[in-house]
């Protein structure tokens, strides 16, 4: 009934990409024929023209025809390249926060150009998201041709700027940036001490390229702001050593579930390996002993869990992961908890120091930041409740501009690897023969460079594309639908670079120039590279016609992964804008799909039915028990992501608590207020802890509010004498604390000058949130990897978390108050001429005491970078320096204004440069 209603009315999606393609045609291409007789100059001044509409009231709707008239015509006229309807339906579907999905091919970064340009006129930033440096740079460069005829600026965040050059990106109308720089720039900043430091100006329309890698495959791992702690890699390598003397029986490996446990016997045998060699002192079970357990559990996953070449790779003596989803390397991206130390062991490779938590968000609470987000992908629809669920993205598919010709072939399925791999060669070696061109899809390193040495006895050419050869991933691409090609890549490694059949020609372009200038030692003129130009155009026409010819790009799956957006990202190489393709997957009940997901029933039917090893399975049943299973896959990892980001949410929330008020207090003037109303509450705690109202004045613990008022506050007051007379109370006792206490910073501010006390607080007050949350980040980590213990006492973990979180969180911000107080009524201050006050006269302000493993900002090369100073051009003054945070200075620079410029030229206040507090 469903279906027949379907057919006659058509499907939601159907309905709305109906009434957005008549948008189009109604109202935008009418406006094409006027706007395309402006003049560039009058195309460019359309921005200023939209911009003050805004101003004056106007909503992006309102102007949103227009300006998409007016993009397509920039692009014309800048690129060459003109949107297509379907394109303009993808660029409004992202205009509305939706999800479009569009195929292969069919021109994703150019839709992008027209809902950015639109959003971008509001004067807030538009941000767009890349998977990696080389698409982001890409993009910037190509598409900011776009923006820059209409006059908006363009910016790029890639890895290794300055501050100053991120804040000038993040400045620009446009920033192209891949998810991880984007995610890492926001912890930065909330670990600054200025708002004049932070990069970021907010988060206003984002549109996330690849949004199903971002926001799901990536979404598992969060973003985490690390420091070093103590070097343990004598330890880890002692406890590699006792895992190869552990019997399989010792421990149970479930592959479905991912885990690696100790069984009662295998505990028994590690103890006694540990007692032996002397890491062990006691039972195992000891709270003393709760590390070493930890680290073995770590070492047993490193051994059973990770496999070298598949989950990571071993280069120049480092251990690097490797994207599941995408094959590429993770440089840079570590797992915690001692897993990598623990693998790093195992490889024989230097082991770094683990790591203490400074800063960390998901991809899904950062991305949540954004007013507006909208994402495009060519696979989204299998996903589309996760992305409703957790985003509150609706996912739109939008019609390809021509019809798709690709021809999708039953999976052929096998009993065994082996005669799986000897047919995947037979078929390569006859449509190598006849020309063409083939991308072989493999799930792993291992998996593609055993389908390489099989090609390589056949003296077949072919390139391979895996983490191996990460750098060359654009070139090999590139000519991967040349005829007669055979391209074999690792989880669709390279995505974000289509490839054109007959070969790219701007790679093509760009290597021939290369290589010609290197030859005559020049640059070639323009004259040149146009007669270069002229010889590549029809050579690609030529191979792209042959290779049309032969049914395009044949697409070979050599298994299939757990998600089946992977899959249809493979299939969904072939067969851009119309063009003919064909696609295949090679399956075997070896499989590890298959084989942890039913596999032995496969391989018994098989069997059973007398089915020849070299004979496969070809049936339409096959590809549905495979999609159910692949269903169920997607399901549990979506139930496990869902789950985490529950928990994270907790501490989500807490998080952009601190954040906001930390922003408030470096926003603020000064926090002289904040810090009398927290003096206020210590002193109120205080006062409620030691003379109870309940209790009697005579019961009052007098020593004990005494010492604490001591050394909390800094004041020595007769509390004894204040309880015994005859008519006082709490309050009054309260009133006479307040009042010694204020005394006492008011004479240290008269001391040190009003400005340079305001600096004061506000450094400590920073100094200390970051101290408290850094500590509260482990203690929560900690709750987070027992709090399931809790459910065997019939009580929801999740609650439990909730419930412990907040407790923890209200404890942590009491001690805040305490250590913040504390540590400004204890300052010892150091009288000095006023020629020579300098930011050391302050001996208490370093505030590592209250926080283990502090790391001061200053110390910080990302989020204060000392300016470069030559000696020389100090004159006399270079012999005679004073420290500072930021770098030796000349003791003629101390009598510098508070709010001058600093005189080292860095273009900040003195106060927040040279002249900061350390």
């Amino acid at each position: 009934m469903l279906n027949a209603i379907t057919k006659i009315f058509g499907s939601s999606n159907d309905r709305k990409v109906k009434s957005l393609m008549q948008r189009v045609q109604q109202r935008i291409n009418p406006l094409e024929a006027e706007i395309s007789k402006l003049s560039d100059a009058a195309l460019a001044a359309k921005t200023a023209e939209f911009k003050q509409k805004l101003e004056n009231g106007a909503k992006l709707d309102d102007i949103l025809d227009e300006a998409f008239a007016v993009v397509r015509e920039a692009s014309k006229r800048a690129l060459g390249q003109r949107h297509y309807d379907v394109q303009l339906v993808g660029g409004m579907v992202l205009n509305s926060g939706s999800i479009a999905e569009m195929r292969t091919g069919e021109g994703k970064t150019l839709v992008a150009t027209a809902p950015v340009y639109l959003n971008a006129l509001e004067g807030k930033g538009a941000h767009v998201v890349t998977v990696n440096d080389y698409l982001a740079r890409r993009d910037a460069s190509w598409m900011g041709q776009v923006y820059g005829f209409l006059g908006l600026s363009t910016g790029i965040i890639v890895p290794d700027l300055r501050d100053s050059e991120r804040r000038a990106a993040y400045n620009c109308d446009i920033t192209y940036a891949t998810n991880n720089e984007l995610g890492f720039d926001y912890l930065r900043d909330n670990l600054k001490y200025s708002l004049d430091e932070m990069a970021q100006r907010g988060h206003h329309f984002a549109i996330v390229d690849e949004v199903d890698s971002i926001l799901v495959d990536e979404a598992r791992t969060p973003l985490i702001i690390s420091g070093p702690t103590d070097d343990r890699s004598d330890f880890y390598r002692k406890v590699d050593e006792l895992i190869y003397l552990l019997d399989k029986s010792d421990y149970e490996h479930d592959e479905k579930q991912r885990t690696a446990v100790f069984t009662e016997q295998g505990s028994e045998h590690i103890e006694e390996l540990l007692v032996q060699h002397g890491l062990l002192q006691g039972s195992l079970y000891e709270v003393a002993n709760t590390s070493t357990v930890h680290h073995v559990n770590q070492a047993l996953k490193a051994h059973v869990l990770f496999q070298r070449d598949k989950d990571y790779i071993v280069k120049d003596g480092e251990v690097i992961l490797i994207d599941e989803f995408t094959g590429r390397m993770m440089t840079g991206r570590r797992l915690s908890e001692g897993l990598h130390q623990a693998i790093e062991a195992k490889e024989g490779a230097d082991i770094q120091p683990e790591n203490q938590t400074l800063a960390s968000i998901t991809f899904q609470n950062y991305f949540r930041l954004y007013s507006k987000l909208a994402g495009m992908t060519g696979t989204a629809q299998t996903e589309a409740a996760e992305f409703e669920s957790i985003y509150g993205l609706s996912v739109v598919e939008i019609p390809t501009n021509r019809p798709v010709q690709r021809i999708d072939d039953n999976d052929l399925v096998f009993q065994t690897e082996d005669a799986k791999h000897r047919a995947i060669v037979r078929d390569i070696e006859e449509t190598h023969a006849k020309g063409q061109p083939i991308l072989v899809g493999t799930a792993s390193i291992e998996k593609s460079e055993v389908i390489s040495e099989l090609l390589k006895k056949k003296k077949i050419p072919h390139n391979v594309l895996n983490a191996r050869y990460h750098e060359q991933e654009a070139e090999i691409i590139a000519d991967a639908g040349v005829p007669g090609a055979v391209t074999i890549a690792t989880n669709m490694a390279g995505r974000g670079t289509d490839i054109q059949l007959g070969g790219n020609f701007e790679m093509r372009l760009a290597k021939k120039q290369r290589e010609r200038e290197a030859a005559w030692g020049r640059e070639m003129t323009h004259e040149e590279i146009e007669k270069l130009k002229s010889e590549i155009v029809p050579e690609i026409e030529k191979a792209k016609q042959k290779a049309l010819d032969l049914g395009g790009l044949y697409v070979l799956g050599t298994e299939r992964h757990e998600s089946r957006r992977i899959d249809n990202q493979l299939r969904g190489r072939t067969g851009r804008q119309g063009d003919p393709g064909r696609s295949r997957f090679y399956l075997s009940t070896e499989d590890d799909l298959l084989r942890i997901f039913g596999g032995d029933k496969f391989k018994n039917l098989m069997s059973s039915m007398n089915i020849p090893e070299d004979e496969p399975i070809e049936e339409r049943m096959m590809n549905k028990a495979m999609e159910i299973a692949q269903k169920r896959v997607e399901a549990r990892n979506f139930d496990i992501r869902k789950n985490l980001l529950k928990y994270d949410d907790v501490i989500n929330d807490q998080r952009k608590q601190i954040f906001e008020e930390r922003k408030e207090f470096m926003r603020d003037d000064d926090v002289e207020e904040t810090i009398a109303f927290m003096r206020e509450e210590v002193i109120e705690d205080l006062c409620a802890r030691f003379m109870p109202p309940k209790l009697l004045p005579e019961q009052w613990n007098g020593d004990g509010l005494h010492e604490a008022v001591k050394s909390g506050l800094g004041v020595d007051l007769p509390l004894k004498e204040w309880i015994s007379e005859e008519g006082v109370d709490d309050n009054d006792i309260k009133k006479r604390i307040i009042e010694a206490a204020e005394k006492l910073w008011a004479e240290k501010v008269a001391v040190i000058g009003a400005d340079q006390a305001r600096d004061v607080e506000k450094q400590v007050l920073l100094q200390t949130i970051d101290a408290k949350w850094r500590e509260h980040l482990v203690t929560v980590d900690h709750l987070r990897s027992v709090i399931h213990l809790r459910g065997y006492g019939q009580r929801d973990p999740l609650i439990e978390y909730k419930t412990e979180g907040f407790t923890l969180f209200e404890t942590m911000r009491e001690e805040l108050r305490n250590d913040v107080v504390s540590i400004l009524q204890n300052l010892q201050i150091m009288q000095r001429p006023p020629q020579e006050v300098s930011p050391g006269l302050i001996e208490g302000a370093d505030i590592s005491q209250f926080g283990e493993g502090f790391i001061n900002p200053s110390d910080i090369k990302a989020s204060h970078p000392r300016p470069d100073t030559d000696l020389d051009e100090m004159g006399d003054d270079a012999d005679d320096l004073v420290p500072s945070p930021m770098g030796d200075m000349p003791r003629s620079w101390l009598n510098t204004p508070r709010n001058a410029d600093c005189p080292c030229g860095s273009g900040k206040k003195f106060k927040h440069c040279h002249g900061k507090i350390a």
